[in-house]
């Protein structure tokens, strides 16, 4: 039962609980259940989309940036690389996918640098949930992104005369790659979000690893016009892994070494950029 106080000069009647009914609201059983890894993940990426849902100009590096890197780059190598801009926009389309979407990934090492400067993962860090969730939730958001960029681009892409052999499945196949390898990426700029002062500088670090890295490749020209040095390079790089891989599904004719080597590499920094990301913030 509940005990009740009534002043003289008011009508306001103030309710004291009774030892019984507050020990039956904090009993243990009334607590909600710890989430599970899995749903604090998801949250935290539904938190990533409501940013962009309020700060829709967030979408202008995933639309407008993508279509102008495909009309620029096709229209102004197209007929010197390969004689006309549609032979050209069959080769170079998955590549210049791969580029715009890899080149998206470093905003996920920047949005996390930002929500730590104004202390928002201060307070994540003291809530009862799976301590990764808040990163891996992040880029679960930035995934949206990521599958967005690829359709723009192939949206426009196709607009202009691109035909791929391999259909809707190798199109669906190629995107996924490509969202997969972009996720496992994202943790390399997780780990620079963490480490470095401002996000100046974590996206002057991005630039100055992520040019060499899409334009050292084979996503505007074949290896084999370049010099020796130089293809030596092209053959190990991780985008040209990925780029292969993506045109050989794209038209139909899967390259196993290059998927492969694709999921290699995208296992290969989850575990690596994962681990020490996960080092450095649990000692923040």
């Amino acid at each position: 039962m509940s005990t009740a106080a009534t002043t003289t000069s008011d009508v306001q009647t103030v309710f004291v609980p009774s030892p019984e009914t507050l020990g039956a609201v904090l009993a243990p059983g009334a607590r909600p259940p710890r989430p599970s890894a899995w749903s604090a993940s998801v949250t935290f990426g539904w938190r990533a989309m409501l940013k962009i849902k309020h700060v829709p100009e967030q979408l202008f590096d995933v639309t407008a940036f993508p279509i102008i890197m495909t009309l620029m780059f096709t229209y102004l190598f197209g007929g010197a690389i390969a004689g006309s801009t549609d032979a050209y926009l069959q080769f170079f389309l998955p590549g210049i996918m791969v580029t715009s979407v890899v080149m998206i990934t470093m905003y996920t090492g920047i949005g996390l640098n930002t929500d730590i400067e104004k202390g928002v993962f201060d307070r994540f860090r003291t809530l009862p949930v799976w301590r990764p969730s808040a990163l891996v939730g992040m880029i679960f958001g930035d995934v949206l992104r990521y599958i967005l960029a690829a359709l723009v681009i192939l949206g426009v892409g196709l607009i202009l005369g691109f035909r791929p052999d391999g259909g809707v499945m190798g199109v669906v196949a190629g995107i996924g790659l490509l969202v997969v390898f972009s996720f496992a990426f994202s943790w390399v700029w997780t780990m620079f979000g963490l480490i470095l002062r401002s996000e100046k500088s974590v996206m002057g670090v991005s630039m100055l690893v992520l040019f060499p890295l899409t334009f050292l490749s084979n996503v505007f020209v074949e290896p084999s016009t370049m010099p020796g040095w130089l293809q030596a390079f092209v053959k190990v790089n991780p985008i040209t892994h990925l780029v292969d891989a993506i045109r050989s599904v794209m038209a139909g004719s899967p390259d196993a070494s290059s998927i492969m080597w694709t999921l290699m590499w995208s296992a290969g920094f989850v575990v690596v950029f994962g681990f020490l990301t996960m080092y450095r913030y649990n000692r923040r």
